[in-house]
């Protein structure tokens, strides 16, 4: 059987459908004209619903970016003292029509329960094997010892499971001008309290378009990478202060306003915030890096490098490296962020150099080198992109890393050295280390610390970090098996009844006073403060998938499916074995919802992860171990002309 009947066998058993419909925002007017010749396609549903079509005008042709392209709806427009929300308004006339694709995923659940059976390690299953296994699922069913149909019972759940999320993760989807741009952040019906849970956040988006991707679904990626493009670097201020050029949303909203000068007809335009509407008033300094991480996986699922390659996209990835790389007053390789910048949103005491950011960091300076068309004008910021890779990665993998060699090391630190060659270079002091890491860690296993300052390391456990670190390879093949190896080792703690422990431990008494400021939402094992969030799932599955250790991923997903669903999918779990629903938690949460599907599709399909994964290449490599071999004994001299790091 060829390779090409295989990949169609998994096509129809996933029931992947296949997307042909361009929004690209600088089509040319023959890919316009068969646009508009085509059917407009819609979901179904569950419940009453409607749908608009939406006739727009783009804009003129005299809107020019400072990059010089012509984009239909939009484009960078950096320096520009235009009203963003009439840039980015689409006039709209409704009306009313109805369409509708079952796609018609029977055979889906059962394919993904059973992909493991046939041991694919990424390979497509042929149809002798299908069949055989089909055959073995039936025999098993007939032969139930108690005759109850248990067998059929749990595949139904299952496929009930995946059913249900798939259809609450298209109702959750948000259309612009006819086109669907994102997913709302949650669709809680229970809740009439939403704050800005129904915009569609750039974080949140991640695991839905990582889902969409590997279904087939690739316009709903592509509309929501080229719309938040044109988001990037507007004037929009806090106090009368300016974000930096480069700087993505956090989230935006899709509204609906009267057009002037007709009381009848209505506008749709596209309104960003970048932190100064969210609670703390804090910019977002993973939007940009989660961008380009979802810009590569895009390009290497649906195989269409043509979004990548655009000029105004290369544009938008330069200027969020260059925001990144810039020089100031930090002197370490990672990135100087304050409090509440990434997933964990509040005061949890983070600022500094968290993990999360330097993993995503990490990762997103390896996939903007990977897209990068060569050009003169990028050869600076390409060697500057690769003096930071080598500076980055020696630091976290040196400095972070903590199993109980290190511990035991850090327990004998000597402090106050005053020399180039110090064991002790941040003068940490030994009485840091807290009771409960002495008990918590395993003789076998280790992970990267939450943060390093000066006369401070954070030694709480950060999933997300963690995770990430060993998808992106920042973490070395020994220290990403030993993470995986600790996550095996504190499952009562880490996962418990629901995956995934945000961090570890929780913050309480008069620390959590002192470091939260008192927060009544991040209470002890609750929210960022301990709570477990399903929506990790997905990244705990990549992270497994990278190391060739599917059973991990499996173990937790099978955890999760007991009570995901009958809890109606939360955003998050309070209590240290994450037993309770969360007390301010929405229901119907997207990227809980979406964050379950990515994980089944990754387990029935290990290859994929290859979307999200990235590898050093050898310059990389080599460039590491030469720093680790040389001398540590530095002298002071002429400043060299190559581009240094301390680390």
């Amino acid at each position: 059987m060829s390779m090409g009947t295989s990949k169609a066998v998994l096509h129809v058993l996933s029931g992947a459908v296949p997307q042909f419909l361009s929004s690209d925002l600088c089509s040319s007017n023959s890919d316009l004209v068969f646009y508009s010749k085509c059917l407009v396609k819609s979901v179904k549903k569950k419940g009453p619903k409607y749908l608009r079509s939406l006739k727009c005008s783009g804009m003129s042709g005299s809107q020019i970016g400072s990059y010089g392209c012509k984009c239909l709806g939009g484009g960078l427009y950096r320096n520009t003292t235009i009203d963003r929300l009439k840039l980015l308004s689409c006039k709209c006339q409704q009306a009313e029509s109805v369409s509708g694709v079952d796609t018609g995923r029977e055979n889906e659940a059962w394919f993904v329960d059973n992909a493991n059976k046939l041991n694919l390690n990424g390979s497509i299953p042929e149809f002798e094997d299908v069949e055989k296994l089909k055959r073995e699922d039936e025999a098993s069913i007939s032969n139930d010892k108690a005759g109850t149909g248990k067998s059929t019972f749990a595949a139904a759940s299952v496929d009930s499971f995946e059913e249900e999320a798939w259809e609450l993760l298209q109702a959750s989807m948000v259309y612009y001008c006819g086109s669907p741009v994102g997913t709302i952040a949650a669709n809680d019906p229970t809740n009439s309290n939403v704050l800005n849970y129904d915009q569609v956040f750039i974080r949140d988006f991640i695991p839905s378009g990582i889902a969409f991707l590997l279904k087939g679904e690739y316009d709903i990626v592509r509309n929501f990478i080229l719309h938040t493009l044109q988001l990037q670097s507007w004037e929009k201020t806090m106090d009368c202060h300016s974000p930096g050029q480069g700087l993505m949303p956090a989230s935006f909203k899709v509204r609906t306003v009267p057009l002037d000068g007709d009381d009848l007809a209505t506008e749709e335009v596209l309104d960003p915030d970048f932190g100064e509407a969210a609670i703390g008033r804090v910019a977002p300094v993973d939007s940009g890096l989660w961008w380009i991480i979802l810009l590569r996986a895009y390009g290497k699922c649906s195989g269409d490098l043509s979004v990548q390659e655009r000029v105004d996209v290369q544009t938008g990835i330069k200027m969020i490296l260059r925001l990144c790389l810039a020089d100031g007053f930090d002197m370490f390789p990672t990135l100087l962020v304050t409090d509440g910048s990434c997933m964990i949103d509040r005061r949890m005491g983070i600022h500094g150099h968290p993990l999360e950011i330097q993993a995503l960091f990490y990762s997103a300076l390896l996939c903007a080198r990977e897209m990068l068309t060569p050009e003169d004008g990028s050869a600076d910021l390409l060697r500057a992109l690769n003096n930071r890779l080598v500076a980055l990665s020696f630091h976290i993998r040196e400095y972070y890393w903590i199993d109980m060699r290190k511990l035991n090391e850090i327990y004998r630190y000597k402090t106050e050295e005053y020399s180039y060659d110090a064991v002790n270079k941040f003068n940490i002091y030994p009485d840091q280390i807290s009771p409960w890491l002495v008990e918590w860690m395993p003789n076998k296993g280790g992970y990267l610390i939450g943060n390093l300052q000066p006369a401070h390391m954070d030694f709480r456990f950060f999933s997300l970090g963690n995770m990430w670190a060993v998808a992106s390879g920042l973490a070395t093949t020994a220290q990403s098996h030993a993470i995986l190896d600790l996550i095996e080792a504190k499952w009562t703690d880490l996962v418990a009844e629901m995956p995934f422990k945000i961090c570890y431990p929780a913050l309480e008494g008069q620390e959590w006073q002192i470091i939260t400021g008192c927060d009544p939402k991040n209470t002890p094992w609750s929210y960022h403060n301990g709570g477990s969030w399903p929506t990790l799932l997905w990244q705990l599955t990549v992270a497994c998938m990278k190391m060739n250790r599917p059973e991990i991923a499996a173990k937790a997903v099978s955890v999760a499916e007991k009570r995901l669903s009958r809890d109606k999918w939360p955003e998050y779990y309070d209590t240290k074995k994450a037993r309770f629903i969360g007390k301010q938690s929405h229901l119907f949460q997207t990227w809980s919802i979406a964050g379950y599907l990515v994980a089944k599709l990754l387990l029935a399909d290990p290859d994929a992860a290859k979307i999200l994964t990235t590898e050093e290449d050898s310059e990389l490599v080599n460039a590491f171990s030469c720093m680790i071999s040389a001398n540590p004994r530095r002298k002071r001299g002429p400043k060299s002309s190559k581009q240094t790091y301390i680390v």
